[in-house]
């Protein structure tokens, strides 16, 4: 029965130790890194978009799209997510539509490049294209 005893009061210390870490490590601030996932789109490549692109002109100025629906030919869109290590994730979107193989509308949360995660886009803006000039 004594040969018992011993293991016991090691396994019993083992466990009442472990319940005393988190107190030890609750000072401890593990460093963490920004994780950014998606495609990055700002104002400035908004802005050199213009209607009736075609979709290779589009992919050049905004890169491959993020998703393209199979059962919506007619629709990209381009999602771009940050997290940072601290603080509140930034998350924007932008959807390309078009009628038949040019550029009709744009729709989104684009703004420029100098915003930051402190001051989030507003959501579900429509974003207005200029119409080609007329001798281009």
């Amino acid at each position: 029965m004594r040969f018992l005893m011993l293991p016991a009061l090691v396994a019993g210390s083992v466990l009442l130790a472990g319940c005393s870490f988190d107190t030890l490590t609750s000072g401890v601030d593990p460093y963490r890194i920004d994780v950014r996932q998606g495609n990055y789109v700002d104002q400035k490549m908004v802005s050199q978009l213009r209607k009736g692109m075609t979709r290779d002109q589009v992919r050049f100025v905004l890169g491959t799209p993020l998703v393209v629906d199979a059962f919506r030919q007619d629709r990209w869109d381009y999602v771009y997510l940050f997290r940072p290590g601290r603080g509140e994730e930034l998350r924007r979107t932008i959807s390309v539509f078009f009628v038949g193989d040019v550029l009709d509308r744009l729709e989104g949360d684009v703004v420029g490049g100098e915003a930051s995660a402190e001051a989030p886009a507003e959501r579900a803006r429509v974003i207005e294209i200029a119409a080609p000039e007329a001798g281009k």
